[in-house]
């Protein structure tokens, strides 16, 4: 394990390897309820047999997606920095090859870093929207539960994790609404708060991360630009699932297109939990269990949804590695970005992009 310090951050290796372990921890759980039980003979069948070529629609139509999720973000930027889609794709690239390559979602925080060293956006603002994208991502998740239960009913065992994803998400998506709608108001008791607990030196900062991460919420202000982040959204999932409906098509196997509906939203509400890079085990099981509730045999299920997720997992990779040369992005700035979040910290602070001061922070709140 690296061990990167950086501005005397001291023990972030340390935990870095505790969120690692307990990744990985959970991972091999989960893979051992994917795995209990399978016929390995028929599942190298299934896999023997498939037909590939079925991968490459899927995985151009899930390229467009990528490209629409890039559309959306330009949209949530907008009050920030007006930024042209073509330059955003390979940041949005390499943020979700961190994801596949670097524990606890850390691609999330390097896009941000890579937005700021490009574009000077402050990261905590451009987080805000980041943030945004994963909040309108587990409400059209839960849409689409809600929407194909009277054509696929939810498997038992997973139903009380949709009611308490919807509580989370349904609180989150009314903090951030009150946040952005009442910035004044908020900034006023976040403030009490942050005078009464930490001590005078630590202050400033804060109140200045916190007014940066309010002013990347103020997409959520205008009635418009919700219904179209919405429609984005449900647009874009649409459009995964119509990934696993090309990928399905390679082999011997066949459900209606709301059971992958139901499949797409249950394995990505699954991959919010801890677990290790590429989301191993936190996808595979749920998956499989969604295609046999319906039917479909353990081996072919098990064989699908491994290749579905490693269909999913290597293009994007591969692109964002590319991407990441050509930005001359280097495996020092994956350190940072995890640094980030392993320490609570941000580089805005230390490095001449982010060098706003507070005022100009404060002042784009009205």
């Amino acid at each position: 394990m690296c061990q990167f310090t950086d501005g005397g951050y001291e023990g972030e290796g340390r935990l870095r390897s505790w969120k690692l372990w307990l990744g990985l921890v959970i991972s091999v759980v989960f893979l051992a309820i994917a795995l209990r039980g399978l016929d390995l003979e028929h599942f190298w069948r299934a896999l023997r047999e498939a037909n590939y070529w079925w991968l490459l629609p899927g995985i151009g139509i899930y390229g467009v997606t990528v490209w629409v999720r890039t559309w959306r973000w330009r949209s949530m930027l907008e009050p920030l920095k007006p930024i042209p889609t073509a330059r955003l794709f390979p940041v949005v690239v390499i943020g979700y090859m961190g994801n596949n390559v670097y524990p606890a979602r850390a691609g999330e925080l390097l896009r941000s870093y890579v937005l700021r060293r490009n574009e000077g956006v402050p990261i905590s603002a451009s987080l805000a929207t980041v943030v945004l994208e994963r909040l309108f991502d587990g409400l059209v998740m839960l849409l689409f539960v809600f929407a194909t239960l009277p054509f696929a009913p939810l498997p038992p065992a997973y139903r009380w994790l949709v009611i308490g994803f919807s509580l989370l998400f349904g609180v989150a998506l009314l903090i951030f609404m009150l946040l952005a709608a009442r910035p004044e108001r908020m900034s006023r008791a976040y403030a009490y708060v942050v005078d009464t607990l930490l001590p005078a030196a630590w202050r400033p900062r804060v109140h200045g991360l916190f007014d940066r991460f309010v002013t990347g919420l103020q997409s959520l202000r205008s009635p418009r630009e919700m219904l179209t982040i919405l429609v984005t959204t449900i647009l874009i999932w649409l459009g995964e699932t119509l990934k696993y409906w090309f990928v399905m098509h390679a082999f011997p196997f066949e459900v209606s297109f709301p059971v992958l509906m139901l499949m797409t939203a249950v394995v990505n509400l699954f991959t919010t939990i801890p677990s290790t890079p590429g989301y191993v085990g936190t996808f595979d099981a749920p998956g499989i269990a969604v295609l046999t509730q319906f039917g479909v045999p353990q081996a072919i299920a098990t064989g699908y949804t491994l290749v579905l997720h490693v269909a999913l997992w290597l293009p994007i990779t591969l692109l964002g590695a590319i991407f990441m040369l050509r930005e001359s992005i280097g495996w020092r700035d994956m350190e940072r970005a995890a640094t980030i979040q392993a320490e609570g910290s941000t580089l805005e602070s230390g490095d001449a992009p982010a060098r706003e001061s507070d005022e100009v922070a404060r002042g784009v709140a009205p």
